[in-house]
């Protein structure tokens, strides 16, 4: 039997509507949806709320809500929308369902923070995934995205909206309480609004704190308003997200991708780009600062501090022409090129040139910079040594020792619940190469204990002698394209034994919190509060001489 090419292509097409017709569909309104972590291997979940008659053919602006502490997505998805509890409604009532609302044409998804753990780390991370998955699933407009949040939530929007700069068309932080690092950040706000909003009576985020937030960003230039209200409390998101009043005030704005001056400030070689400039080399720690701007075309003039080396991406800035000459002007020197739409420029003995940029193998840049925590903040396993013939005893001893760090998901209370990370723990025996390929690994023991240690000990450049059982080193090192934090001896958490009864303050896991007092390294003695040497490694993961020395003349360290 023969078809004509018509009823083929009317077959075809047939087909093609009843599958498109059976397709399923994300209904309207407020709901949950989930990515992969590959922090844990776990399912994270986020609120979405999906405005109507949703058409994948038009871009959407795109809203961002962080929560406050003891709260979740399925609440904050509420509180953007202006929806607080009803009267004498719990937190745990309130997150069981979603009221009704009037429609807004945002897309919109609220992170959830894993407990109350801030938005640095891990939770940092688990924001730009909910935000990936959500630009995979839906049309989202890139220079019209925006960034709220409230208490704790209110200071994770000014650390991601400040480390991260070139997304956002505006931001909102209600009552916020930004974690440390932020201040050094406030150059950033350059090129995107700022509005706060804080009660004058709230007991948990001072007023004093937020109006001298205001201050800052305000003489640094930035364009901010803020809204105090008289005789409020912490509660301060009702008003401020009061009849979908956000939406209003962030429909006024759009991100320019192409503004003609970045200021840029950043410690961190995983903040290190804003819009058309890149950070490629400064010390750790120390906040490098690039202030670039075009005063007329293919011109640029540029102030840093704390900066060895920078590239400029100027392919599509309309006041840039690649096969034009382009003039920099850095720090008052002037450099004239050709090289394309990326050019590349470095300080050596003082003076700025143009170069062809390529990092060291073993240097510290993103993914490969400290500090400790570092290796937590992304997937990582902890792993204990079966090493040495150990007896069963002393076997179960290495075992909860690792057990113990990584012990997330202990808990603090109705208030602030539980840390819901979930890392593994392994013996050396049962970690893949699959998990050494993908994985940070927290390691501990020796090189005489643990066979990974040994596996690596020709890389790494410290180790604790076997025999120092009353000594403590933690260091951190870059090994292939991840982490490993090794732990010998003492566990880095070890703090005098307390004789008063008074218990330990509530907040992250006791592991955590101690590890993120360190920096790259610590050799401590009985305690971690008995520090014989510790810092930071220079920029070519080497030892400072005088912390060498510390660790030589310790007579419990060998260095390689």
């Amino acid at each position: 039997m023969k078809f004509s090419k018509n009823l083929i292509f009317v077959i075809l097409l047939g087909i093609t509507m009843s599958i498109n017709s059976l397709a399923q569909k994300l209904p309207s309104g407020p709901q949950v949806l989930t990515f992969h972590s590959d922090v844990d291997d776990t399912e994270q979940p986020y609120g979405l709320y999906l405005p109507k008659n949703y058409n994948p053919k038009k871009k959407y602006p795109f809203v961002v809500m962080l929560h406050g502490a003891g709260s979740n997505h399925r609440l904050s998805l509420r509180r953007v929308f202006g929806k607080s509890n009803a009267q004498g409604e719990s937190d745990v009532e309130a997150s069981r369902y979603f009221p009704e609302w009037k429609d807004v044409d945002y897309i919109v998804v609220s992170s959830f923070a894993r407990g109350t753990i801030g938005y640095q780390g891990v939770v940092e991370k688990d924001v730009m995934d909910m935000i990936a998955d959500a630009k995979k699933r839906f049309s989202i407009d890139e220079n019209r995205t925006y960034l709220t949040g409230l208490s704790m939530g209110g200071g994770g929007t000014m650390w991601i909206g400040l480390s991260h700069p070139d997304i956002w068309a505006a931001i909102a932080p209600v009552c916020p309480a930004p974690p440390a690092g932020t201040l050094e950040l406030v150059p950033n706000a350059l090129n995107f609004p700022v509005y706060f909003f804080q009660g004058d009576k709230d007991p948990a985020v001072n007023v004093d704190s937020t109006r001298k937030w205001v201050k800052r960003l305000k003489d640094a230039g930035t364009q901010v308003e803020y809204t105090e209200y008289p005789g409020v409390q912490h509660n301060s998101w009702e008003n401020a997200y009061k009849d979908e009043f956000i939406f209003d005030w962030f429909a006024k704005f759009k991100r320019n991708p192409f503004p003609e001056r970045v200021r840029f400030a950043t410690s961190q070689y995983k903040h290190s780009k804003s819009y058309w400039v890149k950070l490629n080399e400064f010390t750790v720690g120390k906040t490098a600062l690039i202030d670039a701007k075009f005063t007329a075309k293919n011109h640029i003039e540029i102030v840093t501090s704390e900066l060895n080396t920078f590239s400029l991406n100027l392919e599509n800035h309309p006041k840039f022409k690649s096969k034009n000459q382009l003039e920099v002007i850095i720090d008052g020197k002037s450099i004239n090129t050709l090289t394309g739409n990326t050019v590349t420029f470095s300080k050596k003995t003082g003076t700025w040139t143009e170069i062809t940029f390529s990092p060291e193998e073993l240097s510290k840049k993103e993914g490969a910079e400290g500090p400790m925590t570092e290796a937590i903040a992304d997937r990582h396993i902890y792993v204990y040594g079966t090493a040495g013939n150990p007896s069963s005893e002393e076997l179960a001893k290495r075992r909860a020792d690792a057990q113990k760090a990584a012990e997330w998901s202990v808990y603090r209370g109705d208030f602030l619940g539980r840390v819901m990370v979930f890392p593994r723990t392994l013996s050396d025996k049962e970690v893949r190469p699959s998990d050494i390929e993908a994985s940070n690994l927290i390691l501990f023991g020796t090189k005489e204990t643990n066979t990974l240690i040994g596996k690596f000990a020709d890389k790494l450049p410290i180790h604790l002698n076997s025999s120092a059982t009353d000594y403590g080193l933690a260091y951190t090192f870059p090994v292939g394209n991840h982490y490993v934090l090794v732990n010998s001896g003492l566990p880095w958490w070890t703090v005098p034994e307390m004789t008063n009864g008074v218990p330990t303050r509530q907040g992250s896991p006791a592991a955590m919190n101690a590890l993120g007092r360190f920096q790259d390294f610590i050799l401590f003695k009985g305690s971690n509060t008995n520090i014989i040497s510790g810092g930071r490694f220079d920029n070519n993961w080497k030892l400072p001489n005088i912390e060498a020395e510390k660790l030589k003349n310790s007579g419990v360290i060998i260095l390689k």
